[in-house]
């Protein structure tokens, strides 16, 4: 939503267009795509508001100072959260971040062992934690994986104690399908990998979804998939002070557009042609 007409808002690309002297979009009369120079126009374009957003932040908020030892789950925002850390600390130098990337099962024991004082994780068997980040879940394999209802369907699955297993294992159990165990990882990355590399079909929340893989449309008898939902713990005992601008950083971040979002959303449009909101 721009508050622009259609006319003025062509008119703008067409002046930004001899600005830069190179076409940024491809034109049809169905669709429009960027141009290889309107992606990079655009990360650069991303990168001129998220300094913007730091510099304003940087004025208006408190320098925060001490070292936090945060868990975060490798389910929450697998393609950003490098960048939104990197970009957290140069905001708030005086913050020591100890950062302890793991399976949610993992996380939990650490914390419960008192050796970390914040823990981003999904929301596992038990009710527990304040959710801050929630996403829609599917089925997605390789881009040339094709469903064939008839055979066993082949799972790419985590080790256990995992909550996604159990969900493909209950949803398909309920549509009467019959599935095999194609492979076993112990990351997310490796189930990525796996996918990627046509070993068989997985469930996750929808950011996983990669370049060279594609959401699967499943039949309508399948149980309907929940969302999935990233929790926070320890933050009502760990220094508010610390905690505070980081969760608020972290979500805000989630929130906002981004390149690699936009990159994201096209690959799962293209591959499926539904994709729904968060």
């Amino acid at each position: 939503m721009v508050s622009r007409s259609q006319s003025a808002v062509s008119q703008k690309i067409r002046r930004l267009e001899d600005l830069v002297g190179y076409p940024l979009f491809d034109r049809t009369s169905r669709a429009l795509a960027l141009t290889g120079a309107g992606g990079q126009l655009l990360i650069g374009a991303r990168r001129l508001l998220d300094l913007n957003d730091d510099v304003i932040r940087s004025l208006r908020a408190p320098q925060a100072t001490g070292r936090l030892r945060v868990g975060i789950c490798e389910d929450f925002v697998p393609l950003q959260l490098s960048r939104l850390l990197a970009r957290f600390l140069r905001l708030h130098p005086g913050v020591q971040l100890d950062i302890n990337t793991s399976l949610t099962h993992g996380l939990l024991r650490e914390f419960e062992a008192g050796n970390l004082d914040l823990v981003i994780a999904t929301r596992e068997f038990k009710e527990r934690g304040r959710v801050i980040w929630r996403e829609p879940m599917v089925w997605f394999a390789a881009s040339d994986f094709r469903l064939d209802l008839d055979r066993p369907l082949p799972l790419v699955l985590l080790q256990p104690p995992c909550s996604y297993r159990e969900l493909m294992f209950t949803t398909l159990d309920a549509a009467r399908q019959a599935w095999v165990t194609a492979c076993t990882v112990s990351s997310l990355t490796g189930v990525q990998s796996a996918v990627a590399g046509g070993l068989g079909i997985t469930l996750l929340g929808r950011s996983f979804v990669q370049e060279g893989m594609q959401i699967i449309d499943v039949p309508k008898h399948w149980p309907p998939l929940p969302m999935t939902e990233i929790v926070v713990l320890g933050d009502d005992t760990a220094e508010k002070s610390l905690v505070q601008p980081l969760l608020e950083f972290l979500v805000e971040g989630m929130r906002m557009p981004s390149a690699i979002e936009d990159e994201r959303n096209q690959i799962a449009r293209k591959t499926s042609g539904k994709v729904a909101p968060i």
